[in-house]
């Protein structure tokens, strides 16, 4: 008689790290994750030190994470019609060379906020492209069986690279200023270009005879005005971003003016959005079900614990403010992962590029939500501008739930 499998020994020997191409990707998602969260940090703190503004800094974050919106699309077309590690490649490399270009701006004392804004929103095109074009390297890696377990590796390593972005980013900043900061995060991006040139290309698979990049870019809007599904997954993933994500917006004067802390502090409340992060990947890797109800459902709960962080500091002080910070991010982590998987099943295999670039389109909308939480803490101050987008998330998660029940049953 055969002896019993054991669940654990057949998961292991069926997970995408037995990969050698996804552990080339996970080495990169964990350094280009350094370099972005450390561009996260010393953009925000470098941006309050130049305007003294929450607002100001919204627009700089905003300047981040407006090009996404624009290149979503066609980043999406191309992810479909060239080599997609490749991409990885080249979008690392730039992304190195725009953040060395403000470390030695920085360095030299004669950056201005102008000069931070434009290579920012460079660097802003040049992410949309990796973005698209990772979640579906991922895909053609793994396969469909194995995405979400995959996905949430990547992002797992992501979150790791925020951890280690976060709180080395603060305390370079802290010891040799901006400019260093900014190397560092040049370095890290330079890394994760490297580390993918032992990764293969996918085997072909049939696909329609390409089109020109105009036509496949209407082809997307085509798609997307007849999937009224894909656009609501759009829609909801946009949401999170404005309403949800954008607090990371507030985090400079969260530390400086209302706990009273320095860069390390700002560093240290980044790292508990990297802790939240992956005790939320972790949580899905202990086989959550539920699809779009669950989606709704951790879409609701994000928003409920961005109003606790808004009273946090109040209540109970910096600790409880990083406490609260972890819960809010293993939500947002959540939130993000069934975003991207929604998107990538619900996608035929020759739309997958553009299926990333749909949720790279959602989350370029970013900086309305940074700008208008911004506005809110210059206006109301932190507290009630993160208590108010919360209640707006909890509200648009419960009207989802009402109007469209067939989500629910994805």
């Amino acid at each position: 008689m055969a002896a019993p499998l054991d669940p654990a020994a057949t998961r292991r020997a069926r997970s995408p790290l037995r990969l050698a191409d996804f552990r080339w990707l996970s080495a990169n998602m964990l350094l280009a994750s350094i370099g972005m969260m450390g561009e996260v940090v010393v953009l925000g703190w470098l941006a309050l030190e130049l305007t003294d503004s929450p607002f100001l800094v919204g627009l700089a974050m905003g300047a981040r994470a407006l090009p996404l919106f624009f290149v979503g699309v066609p980043a999406g077309v191309m992810a479909d019609r060239w080599p997609r590690h490749r991409l990885l490649i080249v979008t690392g490399a730039g992304q190195a060379v725009a953040a060395a270009a403000l470390g030695l701006l920085a360095h030299t004392g004669t950056l201005r906020l102008p000069h931070l804004l434009a290579i920012t929103l460079v660097a802003g095109a040049l992410r949309g492209l990796e973005h698209a074009t990772r979640q579906s390297y991922a895909h053609d890696v793994v396969g469909g069986a194995g995405l979400v377990e995959g996905l949430a590796l990547l992002g797992l390593a992501m979150r790791g690279g925020w951890l280690v972005g976060s709180l080395g980013t603060g305390a370079l900043i802290a010891t040799y200023g901006s400019g260093a900061a900014y190397f560092a995060v040049a370095a890290a991006y330079l890394a994760s270009s490297v580390v993918l040139a032992p990764v293969t290309a996918p085997p072909p698979k049939a696909r329609p005879e390409p089109e020109s990049v105009w036509r496949n870019v209407v082809g997307f809007f085509t798609l997307v005005r007849r999937d009224p599904m894909l656009l609501t997954l759009m829609f909801l993933t946009a949401a999170a971003e404005v309403l949800g994500f954008s607090h990371q917006t507030l985090l400079p004067s969260l530390a400086r003016d209302v706990l009273h802390t320095g860069p390390e502090g700002l560093g240290a409340l980044n790292a508990a959005r990297s802790v939240g992060g992956i005790v939320g990947l972790l949580a899905s890797m202990r086989g959550l079900t539920g699809g779009g109800a669950l989606f709704l459902a951790v879409l609701a709960g994000f928003g409920v614990s961005l109003v606790g962080l808004g009273a946090a500091p109040l209540v109970v002080g910096f600790t409880g403010v990083v406490l609260v910070l972890i819960v809010a991010n293993a939500l947002g982590a959540l939130t993000d992962l069934l975003a991207q998987s929604l998107l990538q099943l619900n996608s035929p295999p020759h739309l997958r590029g553009r299926a990333g670039g749909a949720w790279v389109v959602a989350i370029g909308l970013a900086p309305l939500g940074q700008l208008q939480i911004g506005a809110l803490g210059s206006l109301l101050g932190v507290g009630s501008a993160l208590a108010v987008s919360g209640l707006a998330l909890v509200a648009l998660a419960g009207v989802t739930v009402r109007v469209l029940p067939r989500l629910r049953r994805l």
